[in-house]
């Protein structure tokens, strides 16, 4: 994984209107390698909004999203070579095998060994289902093939959006798991989760966003 270190990604009091409504009011923070940003609050806190808001595909009416200190808005596609966004519904095509998935999803991105794809499904548990079509996988195993390729990725930043939703006690550990092995090796992340990440209060830092 490349460009990990002193990654920093910082909001500077974000403002986001929906319609008629102030979502996000002077939101800041500050994410450096090796920590966690845990987005906490109730429905229509903005937790998703702050998250699009951060990947780019949100502009605030005022303040400033940065990466390695320069805006994100400033060359956006420079900031995406470096960051995975992981939303509610995973990014799959039903009709394709959990491995085809991930071939043409990461394979837009950048080069990858087949040793890669196979250590990224072994990683989830998802060797077993892998050549399945995502049409005939429960919930938990589609969650489990978005989650290979996030790591298949090797980008620094993660945003994701309920990480653990749809998966099992198991499921969830192992997203805390990956996410612990992510800081360790000099990664950041930020989630919005509705209940505690299973992560190492080492590197986690907490927001908690309110409705407004």
């Amino acid at each position: 994984m490349t460009g990990m270190s002193e990654a920093t990604l910082k909001g500077e009091n974000v403002h986001l209107w929906r319609g008629e409504r102030h979502v996000l009011r002077g939101v800041g923070f500050t994410v450096t390698s090796g920590e966690c940003l845990q987005l906490t609050g109730p429905n229509g806190a903005g937790k998703t909004s702050l998250l699009r808001t951060v990947c780019g595909m949100s502009y605030p009416e005022d303040g400033r999203i940065c990466w390695r200190g320069q805006d994100v808005r400033d060359d956006l596609p420079a900031f995406h070579t470096e960051m995975a966004y992981l939303g509610h519904e995973p990014p799959l095509k039903m009709e394709l095998t959990g491995r085809e998935n991930l071939h043409y999803w990461v394979g837009v991105r950048r080069r990858y060994a087949r040793a890669e794809l196979d250590g990224a499904l072994e990683r989830v548990g998802g060797q077993r289902w892998a050549d399945r079509p995502v049409r005939t996988l429960s919930a938990g195993q589609k969650r489990r093939v978005a989650l290979a390729g996030l790591l298949l990725m090797a980008v620094p930043l993660w945003l994701l959006d309920e990480p653990t939703t749809n998966l099992d006690v198991e499921g969830q550990r192992l997203v805390g798991t990956l996410i612990d092995e992510h800081l360790a090796a000099g990664g950041l992340a930020m989630a919005a989760v509705h209940h505690p990440l299973a992560v190492s209060e080492r590197g986690l830092r907490r927001l908690e966003l309110g409705v407004v």
